[in-house]
């Protein structure tokens, strides 16, 4: 830990973290793990802190948060309607928060809730004309900007990085294990 009480390797204040510094730390701590993986997952963890303000920033514009996004497009993708609990899991979140970002959307206009023909005690979400066209409306803008976020990698380079992604992403399940 550093002085101000931070372990020093967040990277989001000042300069990031360097290998020296991941050294440091695990030979502070007498650990045998590897200071290179280390350095990668602080630098890995603090990009997408960054990544998800900057996203949180760039959906304000257009009145949107990036769950709700998330929810419209999906909603788009699959034709328009969705059950609630179809969308908590291909989203990857709780029933609770898929509630929550319903109610919301729903207040503007953006969704509406009907009931399910396929289960007359379901509901299932719908995407409404005004939702379609907030969709349409923030298109150009919104696949313009995350074009340019990448836009300083080749699309070698874009390939490699997705399956890196990818399989960064399927590890990251050691951080929630019990």
């Amino acid at each position: 830990m550093t002085r101000d009480g931070t372990d020093g390797m967040d990277g989001m204040d000042g300069e990031a973290p360097t290998l020296d510094q991941a050294r440091r730390q695990v030979e502070h701590y007498g650990l045998e793990v590897d200071p290179q993986a280390v350095l990668v997952a602080v630098r890995l963890i603090s990009a997408g802190a960054r990544v998800g303000r900057a996203a949180e920033a760039h959906f304000a514009r257009f009145g949107l948060s990036t769950g709700r996004y998330r929810l419209l497009a999906d909603l788009e993708d699959h034709g328009g309607e969705k059950s609630p609990s179809r969308l908590a899991v291909d989203l990857g979140v709780s029933r609770a928060t898929i509630t929550g970002l319903l109610d919301g959307l729903e207040r503007e206009g953006l969704i509406a809730r009907r009931p399910s023909t396929e289960d007359g005690r379901g509901t299932v979400a719908v995407l409404t004309a005004r939702g379609a066209q907030r969709l349409r409306d923030m298109a150009s803008e919104h696949f313009g900007r995350l074009e340019a976020m990448v836009g300083d990698l080749s699309t070698e380079e874009r390939t490699v990085f997705l399956d890196l992604l990818a399989r960064v992403v399927r590890g990251s399940a050691a951080l929630a294990a019990d």
